[in-house]
């Protein structure tokens, strides 16, 4: 059987407020009175830290009276009530101050509970637009080549066997970023980490795309912070994930990394999808709350986000990153 502490400590101060208050009305030695102080004090702070509200109001008040009372039997024996009245609130001093010392434990301990919550909140959100940014793109990818393969089987096997290969590896991706994820929850344990990818990866990604071209700029990224550069890839993703749900029938998909003053600017830009592509996935298209998130973190990394409609009749996504500050000297 185990012992509550937190809730016994409350009890405990009012038997031992009680018991002081006893032995100061029966006269006790003021010596031995004098000691038992040190146990209410002690008693006052703990209460004030650890105890339920509403027990520790009633047992503290309890506790400050029998500290505060204790001299007063003995002076008012050799003075007067006003003599005994001063001696009371001197010794009520040390125990307001034990009551406000359990109390600011009490304020710091309940800052440092808030601060790990909202950090375990922020990192559950984290994982969140981790599996939203990569997985579900790839997982998109999937449905739309499965598709394919299952229109042109019939009359065409060889382009089902590539479209098949795409599954395959849009497949494997979504397993590293499944990785990424679990390596994310083992860094919260102390364990190893695994990078968020950045645009290095960009030829890549454009390459599984079909219909996607890439123009880029090598120089463009190099003055990138690393915060950047992965925020960077997340547009990316997100936009040709969009591409995938919105405008299943875009026959181009222009994907640039330019130069933009002394930063750099990523814009993806797809053609008006066909009416009636898409098939299952155009019939399950919903809004997502996927350009909105990546706007917060564009900013965060000291970029701008910006997306609507295209002069062509399709959509363009823009975001524009400025290079990193570097120390001089």
């Amino acid at each position: 059987m185990t012992v509550n502490l937190r809730a016994a400590y409350a009890p405990l101060l009012a038997v031992a407020a009680l018991v002081g208050i006893a032995a100061a009305v029966l006269r006790v030695p003021p010596s031995w009175l004098l000691v038992w102080q040190g146990p209410l004090l002690l008693l006052l702070a703990l209460v004030a830290r650890r105890s339920p509200v509403r027990p520790a109001v009633a047992a503290g008040t309890l506790g400050v009276a029998a500290v505060a009372f204790w001299p007063a039997p003995l002076v008012w024996e050799s003075g007067s009530w006003l003599e005994a009245c001063g001696a009371a609130a001197f010794w009520a001093l040390p125990a307001l101050g034990a009551v406000l010392v359990g109390g600011h434990l009490r304020r710091q301990a309940g800052w440092l509970r808030r601060a790990v919550r909202d950090a375990r909140r922020d990192q559950q959100l984290e994982l969140a637009r981790d599996l939203h940014d990569f997985v579900a793109h790839d997982v998109s990818a999937i449905v739309v080549q499965a598709q394919a393969a299952r229109f042109v089987a019939a009359q065409d096997p060889g382009q089902a066997v590539r479209a098949l290969e795409r599954i395959e590896t849009a497949g494997l991706s979504a397993l590293a970023s499944m990785d990424r994820t679990v390596h994310a929850l083992q860094e919260a344990a102390g364990g190893p980490t695994s990078p968020v990818p950045g645009l290095d990866r960009l030829p890549e990604l454009v390459e599984r795309f079909e219909g996607g071209t890439l123009d880029a700029d090598p120089e463009a990224v190099r003055g990138l912070s690393r915060e950047a550069d992965t925020t960077a890839y997340r547009v990316a993703v997100e936009a040709l994930t969009n591409v995938r749900r919105h405008a299943p029938g875009a026959a181009v998909v222009r994907v640039a990394v330019r130069r933009a003053g002394a930063g750099m600017e990523l814009s993806v830009v797809n053609s008006a999808g066909r009416r009636g592509a898409g098939g299952l996935l155009a019939r399950r298209r919903r809004g997502g709350t996927g350009l909105a998130g990546l706007r917060g973190r564009v900013e965060a990394a000291g970029g701008k986000l910006r997306a609507g409609a295209d002069t062509g009749g399709g959509w363009r996504v823009c975001a524009v990153f400025p290079a990193e500050e570097r120390p001089l000297g």
